[in-house]
């Protein structure tokens, strides 16, 4: 089968394990890479051995590039994202979708009419240890799954994130950084979500940087930094999510666990492809980890664009799609716009759990 050619637009910190694994991939070629900064694309270039790099519009140009990976910063996601459709090629973006809905309807709206497929990380729930859960759930394991639970707290990234202003102004906060990776591995093994209610604050109206490059320049905070709630998903399931910058003391709380009729499943960080995977059943008196039923439980950054290849070439629905991100975006507004509004959100947008991914795999091969 004919390689899929792809450009990465964003040569920053991320992107070295997209060159890296999507160079594993035997279905990927990277034929191209590109940033704003030239002189970073070519350093990229020659580290990975990618036989081009050039401006953005050169990139978009091509017509021998089939997708385009965009790893700009969030706020250029989706003009960047619009461009490579405007340009005719299929797009995946790192997390999250965009900004605000509005980009975010504008861009699938913009890939339907053009007719290319719209990709999005996370793609941690590919990985071996979401999609064992999502196995054991969907064999029964846990009987009826009828809650939910997902914890992501801590105390900011203002300690040690070089440049962690962005974590802090609007369009961040512990939601918009980590919720894409917990929302969407619930999305995977429960469905989509029918109405959330949220509340959320501003626990402090500053943060003091205490990193090297930056220490003591003080950071005013304009977006919630504590985010809780509770999610109704259509199937039934009860979901209560905090998210969280504002936890100075750690804390003994899982990452994920899901409730069924017939035992609890503790589900790995969502923010990793392996495992843990644990598993309770009421007739058990310990947990028992559970061997990864599925591949890719190390790093696998690309898995989804690997996944959007060989549904380009076979013509399949990908699993990592714009609907499931878009969902997820969505979602992470809601919380907030409950709160805002002092009522429950009804989420607008759905999309269909994604399919499985095949337990037997030979490595970057998916059909």
């Amino acid at each position: 089968m004919n390689q899929v050619k792809v450009g990465i637009i964003g040569c920053g910190k991320i992107s070295g394990i997209y060159f890296k694994n999507c160079r594993s991939f035997p279905m990927v070629e990277v034929a191209a890479c590109a940033d704003l900064d030239l002189e970073r694309a070519r350093a990229a270039a020659e580290e990975h051995g990618v036989p081009k790099a050039c401006s953005v519009q050169e990139l978009l140009d091509d017509p021998g590039i089939d997708i385009v990976i965009n790893l700009t910063i969030p706020a250029a996601h989706a003009e960047v994202c619009l461009q490579a459709i405007h340009a005719g090629k299929h797009v995946y973006v790192e997390k999250p979708l965009a900004v605000t809905r509005e980009e975010g309807r504008s861009i699938l709206d913009a890939a339907k009419a053009k007719g290319v497929l719209v990709g999005s990380a996370p793609d941690t729930f590919l990985g071996g240890g979401i999609q064992t859960c999502v196995k054991l759930i969907e064999d029964g394991w846990i009987g009826t799954p009828v809650a939910a639970t997902a914890f992501m707290l801590g105390r900011g990234h203002e300690h040690w994130h070089p440049d962690p202003e962005f974590y802090y102004a609007k369009g961040g906060g512990p939601m918009f950084d980590m919720g894409p990776y917990y929302l969407t591995a619930l999305v995977a093994m429960l469905g989509p979500i029918r109405r959330i209610a949220g509340a959320t604050k501003v626990s402090y109206p500053e943060r003091t940087i205490t990193s090297e490059k930056k220490f003591g320049k003080v950071i005013p905070v304009e977006t919630p930094t504590h985010v809780a709630g509770v999610m109704d998903f259509h199937s039934g399931v009860i979901g209560t999510m905090i998210t969280s910058f504002d936890v100075f003391g750690g804390h003994q709380l899982p990452r994920i666990e899901v409730y069924g009729s017939l035992g609890t499943l503790s589900v790995p960080d969502p923010n990793t492809f392996g495992g843990p995977v644990l598993l309770k059943r009421h007739d058990a008196q310990e947990w028992k980890e559970i061997p990864l039923s599925h591949g890719y439980a190390e790093n696998g950054r690309g898995l989804g664009v690997l996944d959007m290849a060989y549904a380009i070439r076979n013509g399949r629905p990908h699993r990592a799609s714009g609907e499931l991100a878009y969902h997820v975006l969505e979602a992470m507004h809601g919380f907030h716009d409950s709160s805002d509004e002092g009522r429950h959100y009804i989420m607008q947008s759905s999309c269909e759990r994604p399919a499985p991914m095949p337990q037997q795999l030979v490595r970057g091969v998916l059909d």
